[in-house]
C-alpha cells in the first residue's frame, strides 16, 4: 500500500489531492478518489488570505467562534479539578491547552467521522458568494449567542449552537429545508441524549463504584490519590472536549476555504497546520475567559470532593470517547455538567443546585430555535446587505 498525491496549482490555494492507490482497480475510480479528499497547505492558504477579503473575513470569524468555544466550552473540562483545589487555575488552563491540542491532533489523525458529520449536516451550495454571506452569518449568530450566555455565566453548548447556527443559515439560503441534510442530523439527537442521560448515568455509575471499593480504606490515603488521580481525569476530559469540538470547527473552516474557491469537496483531510491553530486559538479562549463558567459548573452547582470530581471527569471523558469513536457530535458541556450531576445525585438529590441546573437547561433548550433563529436573521440580513 502506498500514498500518490496530485497537486492543483492552477487556483491557489493550492490543494493536494490524496489517494491510496491499492484501494482502486482503474483509472476512472482512481479519478474519482483524487477529486474527493483535499488538503490545503499552509503556504498557499495564507496566499491566498492575503489576496482575498471575502476569504479572510470568514477566517477571522471562524477562529472567532473558535476561540469563543475555548472561552465559554472547554472550561467545563478542568472545572472540577480547579473546584476542588487539585490544581492551580493557571496550571489547569495550560493543562487544557495542550491536551486540546493533543485530543485535535490524535484523535483527527485517526478518526474523523466527527469533522465530516459537521461538514456534510448543511448544504451550502448553490451561489457562492450567497453561500460564503450566509457562513459568515451563520458564524456571527454563534459568537453573539455564546457572548450573552457568558455574561450570565451559563455554561452554553458551542457545537447545539454552531449546529443551529448553521441549519438557520442552510435554511435562510434555500428559503426552504432543503438545505439540511436529515440523514447526518440525526446523529445530533442520538447526542443530545447520550450526552444527557449516559453522562448523568456514568456519573452516578462511577461515584457509586468509587465509594463501594474504597469503603474500607484509609480515607486520608484515598484522598491524596484522587487527588492526583483527577489531574489525569481532568487531561482525559480537555484530550476529548479537542478530540470532539475541535474536528467540529475544524471542518467549518474547510467549509469557509471551499466555499470561497467555489470548491464542491465530499472528502477532506485535515491538515495538522490546522490542528494546530485550532487548539492554540481554543486554548487562549481558556485563559481569558473560562473562569465564569469553572465556577458555576465546578462550584456552584455540586460542592465536589476529589473523588467526585475524579468520577465526573472519567463518565465525562468515557462518553465523549464513545460518540467520537462512533461519529456522533455531542456537546462536551452537556456531557460533563450532566456527569456532575449524576455525582451528586449519588450522594443525595439535594446535594445539586437544582436552581443552577434548571437555567442550564432552559439554555441548552433554547439553543436550537433560539440560535436557529438567529443565524436565519442574520443570514438573510447579511445577504440583503452584500449583495454581489
Amino acid at each position: 500500500m502506498f500514498f500518490c498525491r496530485f497537486y492543483d496549482s492552477d487556483n491557489p490555494p493550492r490543494i493536494v489531492y490524496t489517494i491510496k492507490i491499492e484501494d482502486f482497480t482503474d483509472g476512472e475510480q482512481c479519478y474519482q478518489r483524487w477529486e474527493g479528499c483535499a488538503i490545503i497547505t499552509l503556504q498557499d492558504f495564507l496566499s491566498q488570505v492575503c489576496t482575498n477579503p471575502v476569504l479572510a473575513v470568514t477566517v477571522l470569524l471562524t477562529l472567532g467562534v473558535i476561540l469563543v468555544n475555548g472561552w465559554t466550552d472547554a472550561p467545563n473540562a478542568i472545572a472540577t479539578c480547579i473546584s476542588t483545589r487539585c490544581m492551580r487555575a493557571s496550571h489547569a488552563i495550560i493543562m487544557a491547552a495542550v491536551f486540546n491540542f493533543l485530543g485535535v491532533l490524535i484523535m483527527t489523525l485517526i478518526n474523523t467521522k466527527v469533522a465530516l458529520t459537521i461538514y456534510n449536516m448543511v448544504d451550502f451550495g448553490g451561489n457562492t458568494h450567497e453561500a460564503t454571506v450566509a457562513l459568515c452569518a451563520a458564524l456571527f449568530a454563534i459568537v453573539v449567542w455564546a457572548v450573552v450566555a457568558w455574561l450570565f455565566g451559563i455554561p452554553t453548548s458551542e457545537s447545539h449552537a454552531l449546529i443551529a447556527g448553521l441549519s438557520g443559515a442552510a435554511i435562510a439560503l434555500h428559503s426552504s429545508l432543503g438545505g439540511i441534510n436529515f440523514a447526518e442530523w440525526v446523529k445530533v439527537l442520538y447526542g443530545l441524549a447520550l450526552s444527557t442521560l449516559l453522562g448523568f448515568v456514568m456519573g452516578y455509575a462511577c461515584t457509586k463504584a468509587i465509594e463501594l471499593f474504597c469503603k474500607h480504606m484509609d480515607r486520608g490515603k484515598t484522598t491524596r490519590f484522587f487527588r492526583g488521580a483527577q489531574v489525569a481525569g481532568g487531561a482525559g476530559m480537555a484530550f476529548m472536549h479537542g478530540a470532539q469540538d475541535g474536528q467540529k470547527f475544524m471542518s467549518v473552516f474547510l467549509l469557509g476555504i471551499f466555499l470561497t474557491r467555489g470548491e464542491s469537496v465530499n472528502e477532506f483531510a485535515i491538515p495538522i497546520w490546522l490542528m494546530v491553530l485550532c487548539s492554540v486559538v481554543m486554548g487562549l479562549g481558556t485563559s481569558i475567559g473560562g473562569y465564569r463558567i469553572i465556577k458555576s459548573v465546578g462550584m456552584d452547582m455540586v460542592k465536589l470532593q476529589p473523588y467526585q470530581g475524579f468520577a465526573a471527569d472519567t463518565a465525562g471523558t468515557l462518553c465523549l470517547l464513545l460518540s467520537s469513536v462512533t461519529g456522533i457530535p455531542v456537546s462536551t458541556t452537556h456531557t460533563k455538567t450532566t456527569a456532575i450531576m449524576g455525582v451528586g445525585a449519588a450522594k443525595r438529590l439535594s446535594a445539586v443546585n437544582w436552581k443552577i441546573v434548571r437555567e442550564m437547561v432552559l439554555t441548552w433548550v433554547l439553543t436550537f430555535p433560539g440560535c436557529g433563529l438567529l443565524g436565519y436573521v442574520m443570514a438573510k440580513l447579511f445577504m440583503m446587505l452584500f449583495k454581489a
